[in-house]
């Protein structure tokens, strides 16, 4: 077949939620999310990393399928899914499930009702990815019809399919509780707190109060005209072109023209590559192999399962798992089974719906990629089909992985896993058993995580009836480590085993053998932790045989049983099923123990989060969705790749000069008048442009203004800058360097924490003291699923308005009127909602709202900028390192008389919010009574980014110093830690002299009772028992157990808020506070119902749906401070109560001469009346804070208990009890969201989340890729949280407390659970070694990630064991 020129040129077509388009001209490059934001008014799909690693763009996609006659629907990534790609397919967004127009789908209704929505960014992605689960669990015919109102789909199934979805806000428990919810096998007992029934109530009732759910009715139709739609596609401009050839002659021709000419071709599926690896260059032509049948086809024969290079990872993976016996020999179906269960964690759900097994390996042969699948073919002996030209040839996976890169005229056409009979051995005799098993250590259980090391072991066996010993006849050891070229097979081993008799010391000569082998190349990879776990992964399966034959079955398999052997040698009846604890469970259970208070109706009722089917659906409006303005141009920052240095130039890069790029705005560009300011506080400014000297990595240098935010990422990311750093002193770039130049921010008086007793007479007093011990904690990323945006709109008369994602709008409106040099009056700032927040949008914000604002203001055009995920992680800063040195003297019991530190704080280059740290830390810290407390704390000013605020800033650094000095204590005094923490919490007299001002009433200070309940509620003591034993007699896993307490300091501050009746009756309300996902719109309807209530009209019970709280406007409403420090919810809820108190006492005599003359009077007919008489019913109020109620404590504790994983240091956390102090609540769901979000994103800190730089500063993690926020599978799997109401605080708003951050320090009861279970493995190392080499006590990192863990718990754990084992032979 010819190829197609310009005169054969077809149209794209497809259909979005229903409606058609039809495209003639399309740049092949578009993705469909660039095309949904920019060219469709769906805008549910969400930019949240560009990299198919969060699922905020998840979409469905629907396909007919005509050889079958039937639609395929399947979720994908529309951030990798170029627009092309979807020719004749149906496109499904959360807004074409349902809508607010059309009715919400139940979905929608349900992740309201379950509160599993808080800022909303990620929600709508999270119901694509349950719907799909749904429509194709109701297709599956060989199941049950469910109970109605139910789907088809299991627990286990509709938690899965939200595993490659990520959120910060949640903890993701309500989430999986809304989606389980469809599940036909659910408890309705475990589904937790929600808005559709009342504890107790019966099934029945409860099932006739959720949103109905009709798993017969199709809620989205493929519309009819896609059916006729042709295969083939062919689309063509002047520079580009998009072929979907239908032949390989056809390919082969295109192939060949593109070697003659020379164009830059790129070959695609599905383009799912894109995620690992940026196009860093433009295509001429683009090569879709969805159009040839025959590289989609899997054909299986006696010789094996041949799967074509274009089938899906996920098509692959049901296939597999199809096969029956009748097909193939037991043991191959097996093998086949294990392989598809291996590929089900590779990835997320909706990446492998569309990347194909042939571009997985292609990318492991070309790029290096760290493919599983490469692994687990080669230990399987597959081969692979490839055509090169007109040349078509056959390799084995080994030769394909070990030849130079493909070239692009080589194409995989398929790859074949060869049945059991193409493989065994020549000299197999029938009777010998086959045995294959993968394995994988990831961060991530479920996948969606690359792992550390993956690998796949097949081994042929011949069983010995004289000795009653097997032999290996052959085996096949594959592996593949992160950092390593690709797989590659331990030959040598193989080669020492094979006709080797199982034993012992075979065992222990081919692990030594084998960690020598497997070492990765990669210079930031772990090496000797990868070496480690490929002899786990050997342990693992060649122990089990060896008991198995000694006798002693059960021996190894205490306490670690994913093996795949159990008693018997025969393989069909060891493996009769892939093994359930190699897929990894999820959430068990959650319960939530809440006492709502009636006594300010509807205050203090968990009533749904005001907007959330809304943000389900898609239809809450972000900055980002806000349509462009005509003539609108994109912004991209260009910044400095150098810590410290001369900037002499910014060039555009020769090849990017192109149509579109605007102008690149730099501090030239500042106007006269105006001023080099970016961000300005109470504490200091920053420039918004470096004018001559670049002072840190990630230093704004300029702005480049394109038309397109394509072209603007692009051409930042190429952009020359040209540096010189003659003359210029080294850069600080630690805290050591900042201490030895005195290089420090200054903290103001007021900041200034106080010493507490006399530390020279608490260190005499002391039995024993620990002297110099040190302590390092490193940086967290906000992880917000927005990245930084904002829209800066030029008006008349030299005004200007934008539109920014932000904490901060009152300092931003000011810094924008500095910078542009124009009064404040011609400034204004509007926040409606922020797509995450938690610090990383106070004062981060303030200078990219600020240089939007430039560019738009010299260019007389509106100008938007959206940060992509690597340059925001870039910029961010995050949490501040610390450097922490202490001393500390302590008596025989454990009670500490004195604790004395030295704090070195990381500020990075500008001031930030920083000089606030110190205080924030110590009132973290005096959480204990130290007796005496002193601290030298310095703030250190580096040349590397600025850190800023960040969810509980200090306090949860100054937690975990408290904690890490108790337990260091205990450890030297070899007592239950649990009795330090206890003898040293406070009582209300020490409280006092810890915290002088805001200590409290003898009642109000509940943490001593909410130590014991918690006790008891946890069963603690039981539990603490249970984990000794189950740590004496299991071998392989430990687990440990720690409670902890936490008490917080709250500042509150002055807050403006107007309430505005309108004359149908309806309420406007706006205060100063940001919607940040904390539910502060909710809190605040609520307290302007009650509060609006008191006027005691017919129709004010129904106020509420009345009320509707608008966005912040700095010009509206004036003063609006920040949203940070957990209190702005409360603030706001007073200053409106005090508005409201206005507007009522306005009413009550118009009510009162009403009443007297009509008896009982309507809400509707009083405000008509006040309207018609002329009463003002727009009142604004600034509530100040009196001397009583500007600060105050918060208690809570928590119980964790995890278990480790001795052989991969994986930890799994077990179990979390919570018991907080929300005074009398406000709305106990949201703040019961606040505790289980703020727990598990403090739980990424401890244990998960790696923030590192470079020894520039600049930031390794760039992305989704290698930074790992907490998952579904990664939190803790039973999570229950009781909400204390303390009772009355006359102090208090309407006696509440915050939430949003006290409960993040808890989390550092799982990082001490950690602790104790290391603790265990190592005394279980000293006792096979005989030698006292390991210390009693040890410092556990921050986060305690797998390799951390490892490391502790003895790298060399299965050589020690067995070298134990020989001697006891």
């Amino acid at each position: 077949m010819d190829v197609k020129n310009s005169e054969n040129q077809t149209s794209l077509i497809f259909a979005i939620n229903g409606d058609k388009f039809e495209l003639s001209k399309i740049d092949p490059s578009t993705t469909l999310l660039e095309f949904l934001r920019t060219q469709t008014r769906f805008k549910s799909v969400k930019l949240g990393c560009g990299e198919g690693g969060c699922g905020a763009c998840v979409v469905l996609i629907s396909k007919y399928d005509p050889l079958h006659d039937r639609v395929e629907d399947f979720t994908a990534s529309s951030c990798l899914t170029l627009l092309c790609s979807i020719h004749g397919c149906s496109i499904t967004t959360s807004e074409g499930i349902g809508n607010s127009k059309h009715g919400f789908h139940p979905i929608h209704e349900r992740f309201a009702g379950f509160h599993a929505s808080q800022c909303g960014f990620c929600t709508p992605g999270m119901c694509v990815s349950l719907f799909e689960t749904l429509i194709n669990a109701e297709k599956k015919t060989n199941r049950q019809e469910p109970p109605s109102g139910f789907s088809k789909v299991t627990v286990s199934e509709v938690e899965k399919a939200i595993a490659g979805n990520l959120c910060r806000c949640t903890g993701y428990r309500p989430i999986a509780a809304a989606c389980k919810s469809f599940a036909a096998d659910v408890d309705m007992e475990d589904l937790g707190l929600n808005s559709f029934w009342r504890k107790g109530e019966s099934k029945d009732v409860k099932l006739s109060r959720l949103p109905r759910y009709d798993h017969h009715h199709k809620s989205i139709k493929f519309p009819m005209f896609l059916k006729e739609i042709k295969n083939d596609l062919f689309i063509a401009s002047e520079k580009h072109s998009w072929h979907r050839p239908t032949s390989l002659k056809e390919l082969q021709s295109l192939l060949e023209l593109n070697r003659a000419n020379g164009t830059r071709v790129k070959v695609v599926v599905n383009n799912t590559g894109m995620g690992y690896y940026k196009d860093k260059e433009g295509y001429d032509k683009y090569i879709d192999l969805n159009g040839i049948s025959e590289l989609s086809k899997i054909k299986k024969d006696q010789s094996g399962i041949e799967i074509g290079a274009a089938v899906t990872i996920s098509k692959a993976i049901e296939v597999l798992k199809q096969q029956n016996k009748s097909d193939f020999n037991s043991d191959f179906v097996m093998i086949l089974e294990k392989i598809a269960e291996h590929m089900n964690k590779v990835a997320s759900g909706f990446i492998r719906n569309t990347a194909s097994v042939g571009g997985n390996l292609v990318m492991a042969q070309k790029s290096k990629f760290p493919s599983d699948i490469a692994t687990i073919l080669l230990a399987v002996d597959s081969m692979v089909h490839i055509m090169t030209g007109s040349k078509f040839e056959w390799l084995s996976l080994e030769e394909f992985l070990e030849r130079p890169p493909l070239r692009l005229e080589s194409v995989v056409l398929s790859i074949k896993i060869p049945s059991l009979e193409a493989i065994r051995s020549t000299s197999s005799e029938q009777r010998n058993r086959f045995y294959f098993e993968t394995y994988r250590a990831s961060p991530r259980p479920l996948g969606n995580a690359l792992s550390y090391l993956n690998a796949a072991f097949f081994v042929e066996m011949s069983p010995s009836e004289d000795t009653g010993v097997s032999m290996i006849e052959s085996c096949r050891l594959s592996f593949g480590a992160y950092g390593n070229k690709h797989a590659i097979r331990a030959k040598n081993v193989e080669e020492f085993l094979t006709g080797k008799m199982l034993s012992v010391r075979i065992l222990y000569e081919a692990v030594n053998l084998l960690t020598a082998t497997i070492i990765p190349k990669n210079e930031n990879s772990n090496t000797a932790y990868c070496s480690s776990l490929a002899a786990g992964f050997v342990f693992q399966f060649f122990n089990p045989l060896i008991e198995i034959f000694a006798g002693a079955t059960n021996s190894y398999l205490n306490g670690y049983c994913n093996s795949p052997f159990v008693n018997d040698i025969k393989f069909i009846e060891n493996q009769k099923q892939v093994h359930d604890d190699k897929i990894p469970t999820l959430l068990s259970s959650g319960k939530q123990v809440l006492e709502a208070g009636n006594e300010y109706h509807p205050i203090g009722e968990p009533i749904i989060k005001s907007g959330a089917a809304l943000q389900a659906s898609g239809e809450a409006v972000y900055v980002d969705d806000i349509p462009s303005p005509p003539n609108c141009l994109h912004g991209a920052y260009i910044y400095s790749s150098k810590p410290l240095a001369r900037v002499r130039s910014i060039k555009l890069s020769p090849e990017l000069q192109l149509d579109g790029v605007i102008e690149i705005i730099s501090s030239k560009d500042i106007p006269s008048g105006g001023e080099n300011i970016g961000a300005k506080t109470i504490f200091g400014t920053e420039p918004i442009f470096a004018e001559e000297i670049a002072r840190c990595v990630g230093d704004r240098l300029a702005v480049v203004v394109a038309e397109s935010q394509k072209l603007a990422d692009m051409v930042a990311n190429s952009t020359i800058v040209d540096y010189d750093i003659e003359n210029l002193e080294p850069p600080i770039l630690s805290v050591e360097d900042a201490v030895k130049r005195s290089s420090f921010f200054e903290v103001p008086p007021f900041l200034h924490p106080k010493h507490v007793g006399d530390i020279s007479k608490g260190m005499a007093e002391a039995d024993h003291k620990i002297l110099k011990a040190e302590l390092q904690l490193g940086s967290q990323y906000y992880f917000y699923m927005e990245t930084q945006t904002a829209l800066a709109v030029p008006d008349e008369d030299n005004c200007i308005t934008v539109y920014s994602s932000n904490q901060f709008p009152e300092f931003t409106h000011s810094t924008i009127a500095s910078c542009l040099g124009i009064p404040e009056n011609n400034v204004r700032v509007i926040t409606r909602r922020v797509g995450g927040g938690f610090g990383g949008k106070t004062i981060k914000a303030i200078s990219f709202a600020t240089s939007c604002a430039l560019a738009a203001h010299k260019l007389c055009r509106p100008v938007r900028m959206y940060l992509n995920r690597k340059t925001d992680m870039i910029m961010a800063g995050g949490r501040h390192p610390m450097k922490i040195t202490y001393n500390v003297g302590f008596k025989n019991d454990g009670k500490i008389t004195a604790l004395e530190l030295d704090i070195l704080v990381d500020a990075g280059i500008y001031v930030d919010i920083s000089v606030a740290l110190p205080h924030n830390i110590v009132t973290a810290l005096k959480k204990y009574d130290w007796g005496a407390l002193s601290f030298d704390i310095k703030v250190c000013r580096t040349n590397l980014p600025s850190r800023s605020a960040m969810r509980g800033p200090g306090e949860l650094q100054g937690s975990f110093i408290a904690e890490a000095v108790i337990e260091n204590v205990a450890a030297t005094l070899s007592i239950d830690v649990d009795s330090v923490r206890s003898i040293n919490l406070h009582t209300h007299k020490s409280l006092q002299s810890f915290y002088d001002h805001c200590y409290g009433e003898p009642f109000e200070y509940t943490l001593p009772s909410i130590w014991s309940k918690l006790a008891v509620s946890a069963n603690y003591e039981q539990r603490t028992e249970m984990v000794k034993e189950f740590n004496r007699n299991s071998i392989w896993r430990k687990r440990g157990i720690s409670r902890v307490p936490v008490v917080y300091q709250l500042t509150l501050r002055s807050t403006p808020g107007k309430v505005s009746i309108l004359s149908d009756g309806s309420v406007v309300v706006e205060v100063g506070g940001i919607e940040l996902g904390q539910g502060l719109w909710t809190k605040v309807k609520q307290m302007a119902a009650f509060a609006l209530g008191t006027i005691q009209c017919d129709g004010t019970g129904s106020l509420l749906e009345k009320i509707r709280v608008v966005q912040a406007d700095t010009v509206s409403l004036i003063q609006g401070g920040y949203t940070a420090g957990s209190t702005t919810s409360e603030l706001c809820c007073e200053a409106v109560r005090l508005s409201c108190d206005i507007l009522v006492e306005r009413l009550k005599p118009l009510k009162k001469k009403l009443h007297e003359k009509m008896g009982s009077i309507k809400w509707k007919e009083l405000i008509l009346q006040a309207y018609m008489q002329s009463v003002n019913l727009s009142a604004s109020s600034f509530y100040v804070p009196n001397n009583n109620s500007t600060m105050y404590l918060n208690y809570g504790a928590a119980v964790s208990e995890v278990e480790i994983d001795l052989l991969t240091g994986e930890t799994r956390f077990l179990q979390t009890d919570i018991i907080y102090d929300c005074g009398q609540s406000l709305n106990p769901a949201v703040d019961l969201g606040q505790i289980e979000g703020g727990f598990v994103q403090g739980l990424g800190f401890f244990m998960l989340e790696e923030y590192e730089t470079d020894r520039n500063g600049l930031s390794l993690a760039d992305g989704t890729w290698n930074y790992k926020i907490p998952t579904i599978d990664t939190i803790p799997q039973e999570f229950n949280v009781q909400i204390l109401n303390s009772g009355h605080h006359q102090h208090r708003v309407l006696s509440s407390k915050a939430s949003g951050e006290p409960p993040l320090l808890l989390a550092v009861s799982v990082h001490c659970a950690t602790r104790a279970a290391i603790k265990e493995a190592r005394k279980q190392l000293l006792s096979w070694s005989d030698l006292d080499e390991l210390d009693s006590i040890f410092q556990l990192c921050v986060p305690a990630t797998m390799p951390v863990v490892k490391e502790l718990s003895g790298l060399d754990i299965v050589e020690r064991y067995l070298k134990w084992k020989m001697g006891r032979v």
